[in-house]
């Protein structure tokens, strides 16, 4: 029998569900892979606008990728909306520890131009998140951001 492949995403649940968490899990079973979380943040959103956002505490994060890790596996991870300097941190410590392949999806604002990054954390995900990512999927205004070019 052949393993089904298992990946992490580690990022923000969206409550209008075209985003996030939920958008990541719908991908992933299409492609046949089974589908993990690590939660970061709960936004209140819709097709509009984003609402509010409350961001999970960093212990409660890290457990959510030790616990699948140790259990299950991760043969990959993608991340999304990290909202803040030390999840960032958090989430490359743990690509270090666990050696896992990270696609990372610089998620920054939503489509209503709502901030999904702190602008204080643009500078951690350029210099401690970008160098453990396998691969970097950046939108046109992410890119600008993280190259400082237009």
């Amino acid at each position: 029998m052949e393993k089904i492949p298992i990946a992490m995403t580690i990022a923000g649940s969206d409550s209008g569900g075209g985003a996030g968490i939920e958008a990541d899990l719908k991908t992933f079973s299409a492609m046949g892979v089974h589908g993990t979380v690590a939660l970061t943040a709960i936004t209140a959103q819709n097709t509009v606008d984003v609402f509010s956002v409350q961001d999970v505490e960093l212990d409660v994060i890290e457990k959510q990728i030790d616990v699948v890790f140790e259990d299950m596996g991760i043969d990959a991870a993608k991340t999304g909306m990290l909202y803040r300097s030390e999840v960032i941190e958090l989430v490359a410590r743990k690509i270090r520890e666990y050696g896992f392949p990270l696609v990372v999806d610089p998620v920054m604002t939503a489509k209503s131009g709502a901030r999904l990054l702190k602008p204080e954390a643009e500078e951690s995900l350029k210099k401690i998140l970008l160098p453990v990512a396998t691969v970097v999927t950046p939108n046109i205004f992410e890119a600008e951001v993280l190259s400082g070019l237009k």
